[in-house]
C-alpha cells in the first residue's frame, strides 16, 4: 500500500492482496493450526504453528497498522487480552499507571486488581485536567499514561496531543484507547500517542459478531517486547475471528458516518426531551469538548450517553423499554444498543471514583433509518418516571 492512499482505499486494500494461485479477489482464510516444514526448520513463508503467526492473522495486522498510520499492528483474542499483553510487557512491580477518572471499568479492573496484586499501583485523574495529570505522574515510576477519549460512558474529550507532552516529558508511554472513535475518526499516533489499543469487538468488527483486540505502535523495540508476550501467553485472535475483523474493517469509513450522523440527530433530538436532565455527546455546541473533538476528531462518532432526571428507576425503565435499541453490552455494531452502565458494563467499578451514576444510560446508535430511532427513544422515554421518588 501506498503511504499516501486515503484511508478508505487502505480499509478496503492493506493486506488483502489477491490470491496469486487463483486470483481470488478475497484472501483466503487459513483454517489451520500448524504448518508442513520442508525440512526441520525450513519453514514455507515463515510459519509453523498458528499462535505464532498465520496468514489470515498478518494480513490483519497489516490492515490495522495501515488504518492507524503505525509500524505495527498486532491482534489479539480480545481488547483486554491486548492491554494485558501490553501492560505485561511494560510494567513490574514498583512501577505506577495514571488513567482517567472515566475509563472503561474492565480497563480500571485490570490495572487495578490484577496487575495491582502484583504490586503496580495506579491513580486515577479527570484527564481534562492537565494540572491535575502533572501532579499525578510520578517521574521515574509512572510507566503509562492511559488515556480514553472519547470515554466510556461519559463521553469526555481529552487532548492527547497535550497528554502526550505533558506524559514524555515524565519517562512515561502514552497508551490512547481509540475504540469509541475508532481510525475512521481520530488517528492519536498522529497526535503525539505511543501506542493505540482498540476492542476490535466494536467499530473495528461492527457486526457483533466477533471478539478481538489490537495494539498498533510505531516502536520496534515495545513491538518485540508486546509480540513475545502474545506469543508466549497464546491470547492471538484465531483466524475466523481475524477474517471476520478484516471484512467488517472494509466498511468502517462508511458505517461511521452513519453512526456518526444518527447519533448527532438524536442528541439533538434528547436534548429536548424532558425526561431528560443531560445528553453526553461531542457533537453538541454545548458539550464541554466540543471544540477539542472538533479539533482532533473528524467526526463525533455513534456513542450518546443521557442521563434521567427521573433517576435510575427512569433509566432501567428506559433501558427496558426501547424495542429497535437493544438492551445488551457491547457496542459499535450495525444494531443499536442500550446499555445501564450502573449495572451492566461499568458494575465492577461500584464503590470506586469510577462509579457511574446509576441515572445514566449509554446508547450505542446504530445505522439504521434514524427516525426508527427516534420514535424507539421517544416511546421508551414516555414510559420512563420524570422525577425519582
Amino acid at each position: 500500500m501506498k503511504k499516501d492512499q486515503g484511508f478508505d482505499t487502505r480499509a478496503v486494500h492493506a493486506g488483502q492482496d489477491f490470491d496469486p494461485t487463483t486470483g481470488a479477489v478475497i484472501p483466503p482464510l487459513y483454517l489451520t493450526s500448524t504448518f508442513v516444514q520442508k525440512s526441520v526448520g525450513d519453514l514455507r513463508g515463515g510459519y509453523e504453528y498458528t499462535r505464532a503467526g498465520n496468514p489470515t492473522r498478518d494480513a490483519l495486522e497489516q490492515q490495522l497498522a495501515a488504518l492507524e498510520g503505525g509500524r505495527f499492528g498486532m491482534s489479539f483474542s480480545s481488547g483486554l487480552a491486548a492491554e494485558d499483553a501490553l501492560l505485561r510487557a511494560v510494567l513490574k512491580p514498583g512501577d505506577h499507571v495514571v488513567l482517567g477518572n472515566d475509563v472503561y471499568g474492565g480497563t480500571h479492573r485490570l490495572i487495578n486488581r490484577v496487575h495491582g496484586a502484583w504490586g503496580v499501583t495506579n491513580t486515577v485523574v479527570d484527564m481534562s485536567n492537565l494540572f491535575e495529570v502533572e501532579k499525578a505522574l510520578k517521574k521515574g515510576s509512572t510507566k503509562i499514561l492511559w488515556v480514553e477519549t472519547p470515554s466510556n460512558p461519559m463521553m469526555k474529550i481529552s487532548d492527547i496531543a497535550e497528554l502526550s507532552d505533558i506524559g514524555r516529558q515524565a519517562g512515561a508511554i502514552i497508551v490512547v484507547d481509540n475504540t469509541f472513535a475508532s481510525p475512521a475518526l481520530q488517528r492519536p499516533l498522529s497526535l503525539g500517542a505511543d501506542v493505540v489499543v482498540h476492542s476490535t469487538t466494536k467499530y473495528l468488527g461492527g457486526h457483533s459478531d466477533v471478539l478481538g483486540g489490537a495494539l498498533v505502535l510505531n516502536d520496534e523495540e515495545l513491538a518485540e517486547k508486546v509480540r513475545f508476550v502474545q506469543f508466549a501467553a497464546g491470547a492471538v485472535s484465531g483466524p475466523m475471528d481475524a477474517w471476520l475483523t478484516s471484512r467488517g474493517i472494509k466498511t468502517l469509513a462508511v458505517r461511521m458516518e452513519r453512526h456518526s450522523s444518527n447519533a448527532q440527530a438524536l442528541a439533538e433530538y434528547l436534548m429536548g426531551n424532558p425526561a431528560v436532565e443531560q445528553v453526553y455527546y461531542p457533537g453538541l455546541p454545548d458539550s464541554p469538548g466540543h471544540e477539542l473533538a472538533r479539533q482532533q476528531m473528524s467526526a463525533f462518532g455513534g456513542m450518546v450517553s443521557i442521563a434521567m432526571r427521573g433517576g435510575a428507576k427512569a433509566a432501567r425503565r428506559f433501558a427496558e423499554s426501547t424495542r429497535v435499541f437493544l438492551l445488551a453490552e457491547s457496542l459499535g455494531g450495525v444494531e443499536s444498543l442500550v446499555n445501564y452502565p450502573a449495572e451492566m458494563t461499568h458494575a465492577s467499578v461500584r464503590g470506586t471514583v469510577l462509579e457511574v451514576p446509576d441515572n445514566i444510560v449509554r446508547l450505542s446508535v446504530g445505522i439504521e433509518s434514524v427516525e426508527d430511532l427516534i420514535a424507539d427513544v421517544d416511546a421508551a422515554l414516555a414510559k420512563s418516571p420524570k422525577r425519582s421518588k
